[in-house]
């Protein structure tokens, strides 16, 4: 088993990485042609290499690849940082330090205001939930969509996932069966590998009739979105 890295060593490597990146953007051509709008293809290649290495499945050379992969998903955070810092916007300090206050103030439960800890903890996910929520809603309180802040280029599965999320916990009314009825779907599996399975011939029924599935729950999710979701 590794020994756990102390906070020293551990900002010790961070303080060594952001030093290696200055340096590489000083001096190297490619490196310092890099702007936020050219790394975005890469940020979004290597959060994916991360989950592919996650559902790999538990192993030795899994959490090498992990970790590997892990690093090449902060290599891309400390280069957006120095590009902005190059700006005089912030740097990684900044995001670090915001970052963290955000999961102290987000999580009451947890932390005090002083981000000591709390002398008890609650003993449910649903009132963890239930004072996320609070804090979200007292840092926006003139954000009256649910579904602000949802990004629109989310994959269309994501997209919906996370949408009908946020109906559930903002208290609307979400009747899958009767959707479901009203398109002559069979009713949903109930496990992971009877759904996959499920959802693969969906898409290749789509692809038969020349239809895009992407596409078409894009626009489903935007329907559903702009009023398809009603009061309990």
């Amino acid at each position: 088993m590794p020994t756990p890295t102390s906070a020293n060593e551990s900002g010790a490597g961070i303080t060594e990485l952001i030093r290696t990146i200055a340096s590489l953007r000083d001096h190297c051509p490619w490196m310092g042609a890099l702007t936020h709008e050219s790394l975005v293809e890469y940020l979004i290649e290597e959060a994916y290499e991360v989950v592919d290495s996650i559902e790999a499945g538990e192993s030795p050379a899994r959490d090498e690849e992990l970790r590997g992969e892990l690093g090449d998903v902060l290599l891309q955070v400390v280069l957006h940082a120095r590009l902005a810092e190059e700006r005089g916007s912030f740097d990684f300090d900044a995001v670090a330090r915001g970052i963290n206050a955000k999961m102290v103030r987000r999580n009451p439960h947890v932390f005090k205001p002083d981000g000591s800890l709390q002398a008890t903890f609650p003993a449910t996910v649903e009132e963890i939930v239930l004072k996320w929520d609070a804090v979200k809603r007292s840092e926006k309180p003139g954000r009256a969509d649910p579904f602000e802040g949802i990004p629109p280029h989310l994959p269309a599965l994501a997209g919906a996932q996370k949408s009908l999320d946020r109906a559930a916990r903002a208290g609307l009314s979400i009747d899958a069966q009767s959707q479901a009825t009203a398109v002559g779907l069979p009713a949903v599996p109930d496990t992971e590998e009877a759904l996959g399975e499920l959802l693969l011939a969906v898409v290749a029924g789509a692809r038969e009739q020349g239809l895009d599935a992407e596409r078409a729950l894009r626009a489903a999710v935007r329907s559903f979105q702009n009023g398809k979701a009603q009061p309990s």
